[in-house]
């Protein structure tokens, strides 16, 4: 019986609650349609409906999309972060770099200062040097030099060593009143004395008219690799120390062969520099002596 009745009573709620959306529909279906007619029929206060309802609803909006908005800002700020980060992140490195080599500069100061005092070291005087315009390449099968405009009324000497910003070019062989003779580090008459920068190995680079001289009289056991840098050894009194002259390309069979750092096709200007040294004009007189004794 109490079953019953709960049947019947859950059917009539069922009932009245049909019955409620089918009113709502009705009563929603209704609303439209008279907004319709209203709209059309007065359209100004339609127009002032639909401003009121903005002027309510924008607060609501602007509420909404401030944490959208907050969000971004905190993403864009976040990326910034990140890019400072890496980028002082890179900043320490460099800096852990340079601390390194001053370290390393404050180092080799020190050591140049102690060895000097040990050598009673006396700086000398500043080598003089004149700049001339190359003004021929006589350079042929046979020979490779070129002809500079300085000579001896400018201050140009015979043995005067002859380089460019980027290494040793050779030296003046002839000196005439107004140009100069300038015998180049690839000719087949030069032999300079050098050093393998990285072992201090001593050779002789020797000319062979070719764009790649060769080293010879290596010591026995010497190791020399390709990427060497070679510069003058200051031996033999033709020139100073520490010239730079080239790179050491190949080492096989045929020999040790360096590419020079001054091309002679681009060799527009010269610096003809006198270190005061007189290796070269002493072994010219003793040449010559040779000669005049032999006649």
């Amino acid at each position: 019986m109490t079953d019953r009745i709960r049947s019947i009573h859950s059917g009539i709620t069922q009932s009245g609650h049909d019955v409620g959306d089918r009113i709502m529909h009705v009563v929603l279906i209704a609303a439209s349609f008279a907004l319709l007619i209203l709209g059309k029929a007065d359209p100004e206060l339609m127009e002032g409906m639909r401003s009121n309802i903005t002027d309510v609803a924008t607060p609501i909006l602007e509420t909404l999309a401030r944490p959208i908005s907050s969000t971004e800002k905190v993403i864009s700020e976040i990326g910034a972060i990140s890019e400072i980060r890496a980028v002082n992140e890179n900043l320490r490195s460099e800096n852990d770099r340079l601390l390194q080599w001053q370290s390393a500069a404050r180092k080799l100061e020190i050591e140049n200062r102690q060895l000097k005092g040990l050598l009673n070291f006396a700086p000398g005087a500043e080598p003089g040097f004149i700049t001339a315009t190359v003004i021929a390449d006589t350079g042929g099968a046979f020979v490779r030099s070129i002809l500079a405009s300085a000579g001896a009324r400018n201050g140009v000497k015979k043995g005067n060593a002859v380089v460019t910003g980027d290494g040793l070019v050779g030296r003046v062989q002839g000196v005439g009143s107004r140009s100069s003779r300038i015998l180049l580090i690839t000719d087949l008459n030069s032999r300079i004395p050098v050093v393998i920068e990285s072992t201090r190995t001593r050779a002789i680079m020797a000319g062979d008219n070719s764009d790649r001289p060769k080293l010879i009289h290596l010591p026995p056991g010497a190791t020399v690799s390709p990427g060497d840098r070679v510069v003058t050894s200051g031996h033999g009194g033709a020139f100073p120390p520490g010239i730079q002259i080239g790179i050491v390309t190949a080492v096989d069979d045929k020999g040790i062969f360096v590419q020079p750092f001054v091309q002679r096709e681009r060799i527009e200007f010269v610096r003809m520099v006198d270190y005061g040294l007189k290796g070269i004009l002493d072994a010219d007189s003793a040449a010559e002596g040779a000669g005049v004794n032999r006649k």
